[in-house]
């Protein structure tokens, strides 16, 4: 959707609770503050100082709350629960909306008096001790909420199983990246592929985004001439697993740590690549798309809806199937043209950060009927 309307007025106030986050939630979060700052809300973010540092969202137009919730389950889980029920008694509001399931715990677990909203952005892949955790999780939080968003279809399914009450789906806009500040010549001047097919992936450094995958493949790729320099830009905890596999298989991959110019790099790369097993709607795949770089992504997810017949679809976890369509794409200018544009086209339909803003104002508005009647 290339032209969006205004997002409606909702004069009411919002709790927005995020956990750790480095990548997608905290930049959608921070989307959605500023729009619904914009529309005349009142916004508070509760979630990690350093998640404040890194997407300022006092510069987005909100009150930001430390809220100490990490990744994975802590006994510090029990100070979170406490310090977020302190924060929304000290600042009361008419919606609390939580971002991911680690959040909508705590959230949960606060049980504040305002309707509680949470996002499902990511699936439970773990197995064990860890998988059961986060299924429990799962139904606590499904039972708890009086709306269950799904960033993508299968989401929106699981969440209705667990038993929410009302389930829907919620696409998550990648906000648009600024136009490139660098040229493509710099860009691949700073890796040394000047005469290098560049091949970029974006995302955080974790075992769900299958990296090893797209390192394993690319060792396939060093005899060819010139080798393709593969690029990943991101942090996380796999960094040192994925650089010691990197020197192991004398793959022609960097890893160059957590970017801001990924709108420079786009613009200097041959192929974007999503190895992941799997994914809602990814915001380096939209990102792909919209710059009309072409795109091998793995076929997990909402990824097959988001990208249609734009990219080549690979299952996930198969080496050989990334490596056959890297090369062919390596090797067909014409069809990676064919791919970049209608990478573009797929991009114009997507939902904006707008439409986004617009439907979570409406979906407040929808909870919190008294603002319109004026009966706080």
């Amino acid at each position: 959707m290339t032209d969006a309307s205004p997002a409606p007025r909702w004069p009411g106030s919002v709790a927005l609770v995020l956990a750790s986050s480095t990548g997608g939630v905290g930049q959608h979060v921070r989307s959605i503050t500023r729009g619904l700052t914009e529309a005349g809300a009142s916004v508070l973010v509760c979630g990690p100082a350093a998640t404040e540092e890194q997407f300022d969202f006092t510069a987005a137009g909100a009150r930001f709350t430390p809220v100490e919730i990490p990744a994975s389950p802590t006994p510090g889980d029990a100070r979170a629960v406490t310090a977020l029920r302190r924060a929304l008694t000290d600042t009361p509001v008419d919606v609390v909306h939580a971002h991911g399931l680690r959040a909508g715990l705590v959230a949960a677990l606060a049980r504040p008096a305002a309707p509680l909203v949470v996002t499902w952005h990511n699936a439970v892949l773990a197995g064990g001790l860890r998988g059961a955790v986060s299924r429990l999780v799962e139904r606590v939080v499904a039972r708890s909420v009086r709306v269950a968003l799904g960033a993508s279809a299968d989401l929106v399914d699981r969440a209705a199983a667990l038993g929410a009450a009302d389930a829907r789906l919620a696409p998550v806009a990648a906000p648009a990246l600024p136009a490139p500040r660098r040229r493509r010549t710099a860009v691949r001047a700073e890796f040394a592929a000047a005469d290098q097919q560049l091949i970029l992936s974006v995302g955080r450094l974790h075992p769900q985004k299958r990296y090893d995958v797209l390192i394993d493949a690319a060792a396939r790729w060093r005899n060819r001439t010139p080798a393709p320099l593969v690029v990943i830009a991101g942090s996380g905890p796999a960094y040192l697993p994925l650089a010691a596999r990197i020197s192991a298989a004398r793959a022609p991959v960097t890893l160059v740590g957590h970017r801001t110019d990924v709108a420079d790099l786009l613009g200097a790369a041959d192929l974007a690549v999503v190895t992941s097993d799997w994914e809602a709607r990814q915001l380096f795949a939209q990102e792909a798309l919209r710059a009309g770089v072409p795109l091998v992504a793995t076929d997990v997810g909402g990824l097959p809806d988001l990208v249609g017949d734009a990219a080549v679809l690979v299952p996930p976890g198969d080496v050989d199937a990334v490596d056959a369509a890297v090369r062919d794409l390596l090797d067909d200018p014409v069809r990676r043209a064919d791919l970049g544009r209608r990478g573009l086209a797929r991009a114009a339909t997507w939902p904006t950060e707008a439409d986004t803003v617009a439907a979570l104002a409406g979906l407040y508005a929808e909870l919190t009927p008294q603002l319109s009647t004026g009966n706080r």
